[in-house]
């Protein structure tokens, strides 16, 4: 009985690691023209017509473990999510960590981005992420860092339906862009960012006055990149309440219609 048992419970975790890889996998995006990798992942609950999405864009660290499990995250609350690789035209799918030479390498790999190709690339994502939640299906852009920067000009660009940049790099300095922003959009910053003093957060604040669905939140103790558990920066008590935060504003920003 015993051996029967211990083969019935392999078959199913098995079954729980097959159905676990279904739902999240690369997938191939674009056109033969222009054509890159991104990271889907998916509800337990597969997707409805109507299930919201988001484009989870990443640091300069690539789509690595990190991303991929925030996407996983995210896919857990109910959304379908897509990472594009965004660094597909000098690295395709590179992983990076926090220092040393990976860090050298994630600066380049920056420098080396156009930021209006890589819009490019999330606004054949967010076609992409479309087709899988249906015409009705509401998206949204999160991002980190670079991927904060990126969040919000997908917004100005009209390519989603709402953004969440945490700790966006340069916001600051793309503030002519302010205006454009007509959706929900909810900012999310370290008090103690050397990157993003808090005169810029402050700029950030006065240009994003005149748009009421603009929220902006900011985290005593923490540092940049505080979400990533897998940085010396990660601040456990500023990333759950900034996560608790964007998964309201999200759930509100793109409700369906009663």
């Amino acid at each position: 009985m015993a051996a029967t048992q211990s083969a019935s419970g392999a078959a199913a975790g098995t079954a729980t690691g097959a159905a676990a890889d279904a739902r999240r996998r690369w997938i191939r995006v674009g056109t033969d023209a222009h054509a890159f990798d991104a990271y889907l992942s998916l509800p337990p609950g597969g997707t409805r017509p109507g299930t919201p999405g988001i484009v989870l864009i990443q640091e300069i660290f690539g789509v690595n473990e990190h991303i991929r499990a925030v996407a996983d995250q995210y896919a857990l609350d109910g959304y379908v999510v897509m990472a594009p690789d965004l660094f597909w035209r000098e690295a395709p799918r590179v992983e990076l960590g926090y220092a040393g030479a990976d860090m050298e390498r994630a600066l380049a790999l920056r420098q080396a981005t156009d930021p209006n190709l890589a819009l490019d690339d999330i606004a054949l994502t967010a076609q992409a992420l479309r087709a899988q939640v249906g015409p009705n299906g509401k998206i949204a852009a999160v991002g980190y860092c670079f991927g904060g920067l990126l969040a919000y000009l997908s917004a100005a660009r009209g390519l989603v339906d709402a953004a969440v940049p945490y700790y966006g790099g340069g916001i600051q300095r793309a503030l002519d862009q302010a205006s454009a922003v007509r959706v929900p959009i909810q900012f999310h910053y370290g008090e103690r960012d050397a990157h993003i003093p808090p005169e810029a957060v402050e700029q950030v604040r006065a240009a994003m006055a005149g748009n009421p669905r603009a929220e902006i939140h900011v985290y005593p103790g923490a540092d940049h990149g505080f979400n990533c558990w897998a940085r010396g920066s990660y601040h456990q008590p500023s990333a759950v309440l900034a996560h608790g935060r964007a998964l309201t504003f999200l759930a509100q920003a793109l409700a369906q219609p009663a």
